[in-house]
């Protein structure tokens, strides 16, 4: 099983011994961006990591955020792109619709990259009404590692948050070479 995390602001260094992927945060609705993106990238790319760049999705202007995204976000060949769709520090939430013209917008706007859903287990049981994850569902589900308590497929499993954002590939996946491959389409 390949061994990822993800990281956001929250820390400011991590060790990539044994990680096959790291996921960091880029940008959040349409003016924050992660100041320690530019030194997470090149810990993740130093580390030969599989890189992944995601987006906290706000309510509301979803081209503008798209477009804010993909700017602020590193642009290379096999890099991860995902929407990270939850509640939000007001309590509310983007709309189905939303969380799926925004991934639509980012695959448009970075035809050469791979673009994912990161929810957790409730809002894909209970929220998620259309079920479109782009290229790919990331998970998160506190439970044993690569066992999320789903029936749909899913590409990456967030099992933990202790001591930090731990996840795994699917065992499709055989090797770190595989799942680059996977990520350059």
């Amino acid at each position: 099983m390949l061994h990822g995390i993800d990281v956001s602001t929250y820390q400011s260094s991590f060790d990539t011994d044994g990680l096959s992927f790291v996921f960091i945060k880029a940008s959040e609705g349409h003016t924050y961006v992660n100041p320690r993106l530019t030194t997470q990238t090149k810990l993740a790319r130093d580390g030969g990591c599989v890189t992944g760049f995601y987006h906290f999705l706000w309510p509301g202007n979803i081209q503008t955020q798209a477009e804010y995204f993909v700017s602020k976000a590193p642009e290379k060949a096999g890099d991860l792109l995902a929407v990270d769709w939850e509640t939000t520090g007001d309590h509310t939430r983007a709309s189905n619709a939303e969380k799926d013209s925004f991934i639509r917008a980012v695959k448009k706007l970075r035809p050469h990259n791979r673009v994912l859903l990161y929810t957790n287990r409730d809002f894909w049981l209970n929220h998620d009404t259309t079920s479109y994850a782009g290229d790919g569902l990331w998970i998160a589900d506190y439970t044993t590692a690569g066992k999320p308590r789903i029936k749909a497929a899913w590409t990456f499993h967030q099992y933990t948050d202790s001591p930090l954002d731990k996840n795994v590939a699917h065992s499709r996946f055989a090797s770190k070479s595989a799942l680059k491959e996977w990520a350059t389409p």
